[in-house]
């Protein structure tokens, strides 16, 4: 999958730690850390522009961001993200999804 492959490089360059990616039929679902200077439009318009280059991707023009607060659980997020396949009766509970990619701690 290239955009795992990219996501990894981002990953080593340190423009941001990759947590989890999660593929969809339609779309997609990225956990990740940036620094606090580093600018989120940016890296996702690189991000799309590698990946469709590489994996002849088609991206809507826009992405959906949300950053986590300060209540918000990191794992929690985790975790709903995980259960999305699920959640669209793509797989049953307890399934694995196939498209999934977990960084390294």
């Amino acid at each position: 999958m290239s955009s795992v492959s990219n996501g990894t490089q981002y990953h080593a360059s340190q423009e941001w730690y990759l947590k989890l990616l999660l593929v969809m039929p339609d779309h997609l679902h990225m956990l990740v850390g940036i620094l606090g200077d580093s600018s989120l439009c940016k890296l996702i318009r690189d991000f799309k522009r590698i990946a469709t280059r590489k994996g002849k991707i088609e991206w809507q023009r826009s992405f959906f961001d949300h950053r986590l607060r300060h209540d918000e659980s990191e794992t929690e997020k985790f975790e709903y993200i995980l259960q999305n396949p699920m959640r669209a009766g793509l797989i049953r509970e307890g399934g694995e999804w196939p498209y999934v990619f977990v960084g390294e701690e």
